[in-house]
């Protein structure tokens, strides 16, 4: 298959180009500075300016999927108002492009992939999410409606469209993990919060993986929940990377310092979503990684 890929040289992306390449695909990534991507071998980067189709909307005709993981990194900056339109922008930017592409091609790719988050169900308690659970109303939560509307005209347009709301990826290359392991490496590892928060992970194996089941099964269409069928309170969570490096639990960070130094922002710490994989798993899709602490100890090699 031909495949192209918007937002390729993130984190996921970067593995999925990997993992497509090592099925013998075709992948072309799009980049706004082909000279400084760094892509896998094989792989051929195409330039594109992430909001119109110049450059590289031709390629539509000879694809026969398109992945759409583009948009601004949530986490790595503090929630300015220039930052969260940088976020929003770029989202709706890159979908906007993807739809001008579809548009104008006479021959269609049969599917389009729309990168989510579990963000899309707000803030919430110890309640049990699932795709049917409806949108939550804080910032992320519109921040993802909006990802996923800016390619909502494609169903119209025939194509098939899968939206995956993507929850907490577990590698120890990039990501979340390593920022939640460097408090314990310390011995300075604890509670986040109330700690009765829930996160919802996923391992990058298991992440690509779902990718590729629902790109090469034609009877997926609509939103799937990326995420291990058990979430976990986040105390829960600190305890099993306690255990597997063999370090202590005990020091707690109180909620009203994460805000501090965090901002905004903390939300992503302190508050969390009980999310579950509901359709994946009706699909037919059979998890590597469902529990924690192995998938910890294989992911760290401990």
């Amino acid at each position: 298959m031909n495949i192209i890929l918007a937002g390729g040289t993130g984190l996921i992306g970067h593995e999925l180009t990997a993992a497509l390449l090592a099925d013998n695909q075709h992948v072309w990534v799009l980049s706004r500075n082909p000279r400084a991507a760094s892509v896998p071998s094989g792989a051929e980067l195409v330039t594109w300016d992430a909001r119109t189709s110049a450059g590289w909307g031709h390629l539509v005709e000879e694809a026969d999927a398109i992945f759409n993981l583009a948009g601004e990194n949530l986490g790595g900056h503090r929630w300015t108002p220039a930052h969260k339109e940088k976020v929003l922008s770029s989202r709706a930017n890159a979908g906007k492009a993807v739809m001008l592409a579809l548009t104008e091609a006479k021959h269609r790719p049969g599917l389009l992939v729309q990168a989510s988050a579990i963000g899309y169900y707000g803030a919430s308690d110890e309640r049990l999410l699932d795709e049917h659970s409806p949108a939550g109303k804080d910032w992320q939560a519109r921040v993802c409606q909006g990802w996923e509307f800016s390619t909502l005209e494609a169903e119209r347009l025939g194509v098939r469209r899968v939206v995956v709301r993507t929850g907490l990826v577990l590698t120890k290359i990039g990501g979340v993990l390593p920022k939640l392991l460097l408090p314990f490496r310390l011995f300075g590892g604890g509670p986040l919060g109330s700690g009765r928060q829930y996160y919802s992970w996923i391992t990058m194996q298991d992440e690509i993986r779902a990718l590729l089941f629902l790109l090469k099964n034609e009877n997926t269409a609509g939103v799937y929940n990326l995420t291990a069928p058990n979430p976990i309170p986040q105390a829960g969570f600190g305890h099993a990377i306690a255990q597997v490096l063999h370090r202590p639990y005990w020091f707690p960070a109180p909620a009203f310092a994460m805000r501090l130094a965090l901002g905004e922002m903390s939300t992503l710490v302190l508050d969390g979503q009980r999310v579950i994989p509901a359709r994946l798993s009706e699909a037919g899709f059979n998890f590597s990684d469902e529990q924690l602490k192995p998938a910890l100890q294989a992911i760290l090699a401990v």
